[in-house]
């Protein structure tokens, strides 16, 4: 990043200078170290949605399997797109460890409830990043950060109708997994937008 170095005198006469940037460049790195956070709090998602998936699996209800198993692989894009952009703009990365998940459920409802609060979580975050970047002039960030937030709406929609049905099938899991093999667990078209993954989607 230029920075502008200027010179002027103070009221004793004496010379005086600063550094333009030095604020800003304190301030960006705010939304850098959350970003950073942000990658552990994708694949810690990624992970849960594995959980989830594994949990529906052992139950034999293969299309909310399939349906989770997606998700995982969509949570470790999105912290591979964050990486991918840290590497871009020449900034330090360390990849962090995750979060402990959750593992044991009592029923189906459980996991899809557990997945509806992680992506309104997940909103929050993306929120906050978007919000930073935008107050301390990260102007590249804010952009960067306009297509998680476009996708967290579409998500946190997707889960919140899952729920529905869930609560509406309730014993009569059929209806959910017939609902899931038909509305969600088509492949989505190619999305040209999206940001590009360190190392390639999967």
């Amino acid at each position: 990043m230029a920075c502008t170095t200027f010179r002027d005198r103070s009221t004793d006469g004496r010379p005086s200078g600063g550094n333009l940037c030095a604020m800003t460049t304190r301030e960006r790195s705010e939304f850098h170290d959350l970003l950073r956070e942000q990658i552990r709090n994708e694949f810690t998602a990624s992970q849960q949605y594995v959980a989830v998936a594994v949990y529906f699996d052992g139950n034999d209800l293969p299309q909310l399997a399939g349906r989770f198993y997606k998700q995982a692989t969509e949570e470790r894009n999105h912290a591979m797109m964050m990486i991918q952009y840290l590497l871009d703009n020449d900034l330090e990365i360390k990849i962090p460890g995750i979060d402990e998940v959750i593992t044991d459920f009592g029923s189906v409802r459980e996991p899809v409830e557990l997945a509806l609060n992680q992506e309104r979580g997940v909103t929050d975050q993306v929120t906050k990043l978007a919000r930073t970047a935008r107050d301390t002039g990260d102007y590249l960030g804010e952009q960067f950060m306009q297509w998680f937030l476009k996708e967290q709406v579409e998500e946190v929609a997707s889960m919140t109708t899952l729920l529905a049905i869930v609560d509406r099938a309730g014993d009569n899991l059929f209806n959910v997994e017939e609902f899931v093999a038909r509305e969600m667990n088509s492949t989505p078209p190619k999305d040209g937008m999206a940001p590009r993954p360190a190392g390639g989607g999967i």
